[in-house]
């Protein structure tokens, strides 16, 4: 951690001296979503593996690499796959790339994430707007020393998703007959499935929808001063009365399908967002 300020100025200067624009909206790709940054104009790519201090993405279906252009008009820094805590790496690790998005100049992050619906208006292939989330973790990425010139000892994730992005979501959502629900993220650690008990635990406690990433990114992207957009891809039902046997590979099938759907709106939403 002591060497976080020196490693950020590190891997800033090695990708600002491979590209030549200053991206203001990042987006980080969940399961089955990455193909969206194959339709980002003059790409820059960079692999995960050749950046200094970036881990190195282990998920299936993770491509592992920064892309880097323009789209929709919008200069953009795109993740193909994030890093997860269940991987093994420290929450400071997983969300390194969120400070690397803030020193390079992003002032806008769109986070997307395939994960299980818990709440029965929900369905396989839902898109869900995020407006809160709840964090069960059991680890918090500001914990340690704190850096002013990164942010405040104590930020306030009351409002973590801004109100602004959501109602051009909505818009955009209902320009594009595009159905989109609302509702509560539930963050856990993976890397398994949840059971049937700890299921109802998190819906008698609000969560709509559940999965092993997202809240760390965000919560540094609000330290950061970053407005944030959340939207979750339901992949498969998590309701405890219900659930049926789950896997990786159903989940990126179904990522997979509606992925026509999410890009159209990704890229609406960017045609929409003044930075």
């Amino acid at each position: 951690m002591n060497n976080l300020l020196k490693n950020i100025k590190q891997t800033k200067d090695f990708i600002e001296e491979k590209i030549n624009i200053e991206p203001k909206i990042g987006l980080i790709l969940g399961s089955g979503l990455g193909t969206l940054a194959n339709e980002i104009e003059n790409p820059v790519k960079i692999k995960y593996e050749d950046i200094p201090n970036f881990p190195i993405s282990t998920v299936e279906g993770h491509e592992g690499q920064l892309v880097i252009g323009k789209l929709e008009g919008k200069l953009v820094i795109a993740m193909q796959g994030r890093f997860h805590y269940y991987e093994g790496y420290s929450m400071n690790e997983i969300t390194f790339p969120v400070r690397i998005m803030k020193a390079l100049g992003v002032e806008t992050i769109i986070v997307t994430n395939a994960c299980g619906g818990m709440n029965k208006e929900l369905y396989p292939g839902a898109l869900m707007i995020i407006n809160d989330h709840i964090n069960f973790m059991g680890d918090n990425p500001l914990i340690g020393k704190n850096f002013e010139e990164l942010g405040p000892r104590f930020p306030d994730m009351s409002h973590a998703y801004d109100k602004d992005l959501i109602n051009i979501t909505k818009k955009v959502g209902e320009d594009l007959n595009i159905e989109l629900k609302s509702g509560i993220y539930a963050a856990i650690s993976g890397p398994y499935y949840f059971s049937r008990a700890e299921l109802k635990m998190l819906r008698a406690i609000g969560g709509d929808t559940i999965g092993m990433s997202t809240v760390p990114e965000v919560i540094v992207a609000k330290h950061s001063g970053i407005n944030v957009l959340g939207i979750s891809c339901v992949t498969d039902m998590a309701i405890a009365e219900e659930i049926q046997s789950i896997n990786h590979a159903q989940v990126v099938e179904i990522a997979n399908k509606t992925r026509p759907k999410f890009i159209k709106l990704i890229k609406g939403i960017l045609s929409e967002v003044s930075v």
